[in-house]
């Protein structure tokens, strides 16, 4: 995630936000408690679904830098307690777990060339 993903913080904040790496740094720096052993599972499940509540949200944006970090931090909080009580299978956030179970497609033998 880069700083252009998360608009209009403080500049102070933009540069902290250059050195964010992982989950859990995410998790630190916006002040959200989280169990490590749910990180360690569902680190990119976490980040992209606070990704896609940024996507979803762009229009919500608080005025003032204060509340857009505590706006960022709510949403970090919702992605990382979706996976508190579910597992990334359930919440399908990507796109591997939105496809169709193994060998529940149909390929009929004409579509592939057969008689």
């Amino acid at each position: 995630m880069t700083s252009n993903e998360l608009l209009y913080l403080d500049e102070e904040q933009e540069e902290a936000l250059e050195e964010l790496e992982s989950a859990e740094d995410f998790l630190s720096f916006f002040a959200v408690d989280y169990d490590p052993s749910i990180v360690q599972v569902n680190r990119l499940h976490i980040l992209q679904r606070f990704h896609n509540y940024l996507a979803q949200q762009q229009a919500d944006l608080p005025a003032t830098s204060e509340e857009r970090f505590a706006f960022y931090q709510h949403l970090l909080t919702q992605a990382y307690q979706s996976f508190v009580g579910s597992s990334a299978q359930q919440e399908k956030v990507l796109k591997i777990f939105k496809r169709g179970q193994p060998g529940s497609g149909f390929v009929s033998l004409g579509s592939i060339g057969g008689a």
